[in-house]
């Protein structure tokens, strides 16, 4: 149950994941098939597009833990919702590829920031009692910018495009205003750290810490069909109407909503590493779904369960590393965790696009995104086994 002293970490947590992956990504997925059908940009060119915030997430995975350390967290955040705020009112009107690039790759910068600083902050200033609960739910901003874009962009789209563009512009800065107050009501890290008896120290860098940032690597990999391209599988390989696709879009967001909300469930009957394996072996098999039938159902147990595990997974991995790390260093050990993520979603977004350029279809990428689901799994198994390198204070 939530208790009031912890709205002002989930307010800056959730704020931080609904406009750093709600929408600065997850909002540009159910676009690409409008984007083509309006003859802004052709199919490659749009997917190519959705890459470039791929890599953008890359870099700023990298720069996010130093960038907080140097201009502070609450400078730096407000620079980010700025940004990608700019980068959606950037792109209201037509423009060359160059142009989307550079705000694409703008936004999936900031965004990545975003994920990194803002759950961490949101974990590491809640007592250490209330982990559990805030560290999970910080997530479900992923779900909420999801379900947004899923439900108001159809109904933009029937005025004009410019308006899908502006209406997330103002999200996010409607959303990074309501996360600096939560920022601002944060308590100070020094009392925090008193109460919790946690100091600083360089991270051990265990074989178990290792093993979990590898499975982040290869979920990051392995979700890419259903993150970058399902809405334009849907739309034009199934032959499904725009509407009937954007619904799918809104069922993988209510999934994503609740995500979160299960794996905070799982922690507390199975604790983290249990969890973290049961989550990998749900997204291994939901991803797969598509390549046994394509029927409504089907689609929509697939959205659904991916949505769910997209969030869930995050908030688990996140956890876990905190547990295995201790949550002083927490921030450190989720940005090595991110710049792994975001190296292999960079790289497999744009391998992935390669590969449809060359095969025309989408379904051999839903069965080689299983596959690396299941080699995560795998890797989250026997992270199990290894024995922990230090005893840091778990959550």
């Amino acid at each position: 149950m939530i208790k009031r002293n912890d709205l002002p970490p989930l307010l800056t947590g959730m704020m931080a994941t609904l406009v750093g992956v709600g929408l600065a990504r997850f909002a540009y997925t159910p676009l690409i098939p409008i984007l083509v059908l309006q003859g802004w940009f052709d199919a490659s060119a749009a997917i190519y597009l959705g890459a470039a915030n791929l890599l953008g997430y890359l870099l700023g995975a990298l720069m996010a833990h130093r960038l907080s350390e140097r201009f502070g967290a609450r400078q730096l955040l407000a620079f980010c919702f700025i940004s990608i705020a700019l980068s959606f009112f950037a792109s209201a009107t037509p423009g060359s590829f160059a142009w989307f690039f550079f705000w694409r790759l703008l936004a999936g910068i900031t965004g990545a920031i975003l994920v990194v600083v803002g759950p961490s902050l949101a974990l590491t200033r809640a007592p250490i009692a209330r982990r559990p609960v805030v560290g999970p739910l910080v997530f479900c901003g992923i779900g909420l910018g999801a379900l947004l874009s899923a439900t108001l962009l159809p109904l933009l789209i029937q005025y004009d495009l410019m308006w899908s563009w502006l209406t997330l512009g103002v999200l996010s800065l409607l959303a990074g205003f309501i996360c600096d107050q939560g920022l601002a009501r944060l308590p100070p890290a020094a009392t925090i750290a008193a109460a919790n008896g946690t100091g600083g120290g360089a991270p051990v860098l265990s074989i178990a810490i290792i093993l979990v940032m590898l499975a982040y690597a290869m979920d990051a990999a392995g979700f890419i069909p259903h993150t970058v391209f399902w809405v334009d599988y849907l739309a034009r390989e199934q032959g499904q109407t725009s509407s009937a696709a954007a619904a799918q879009w809104a069922m993988f967001g209510a999934g994503a909503i609740i995500g979160p909300l299960v794996a905070g469930l799982l922690v507390s009957r199975l604790g983290w590493h249990r969890s973290l394996a049961t989550g990998y072996l749900i997204k291994c098999l939901a991803i797969a779904l598509p390549l046994l039938a394509s029927g409504l159902l089907t689609n929509s147990i697939s959205s659904f369960l991916v949505g769910a595990m997209v969030p869930g997974l995050v908030a688990l991995t996140s956890g876990r590393l905190a547990e295995l790390g201790g949550p002083a260093e927490h921030k450190r050990l989720w940005g090595y965790a991110t710049a792994a993520f975001a190296v292999l979603q960079a790289a497999s977004g744009y391998a992935m696009s390669g590969l449809y350029e060359m095969i025309g279809s989408y379904q051999p990428l839903f069965a080689l995104g299983s596959a690396l689901l299941g080699v995560g799994l795998l890797l989250i198994i026997i992270s199990g086994r290894c024995r922990p390198a230090a005893s840091p204070r778990s959550l």
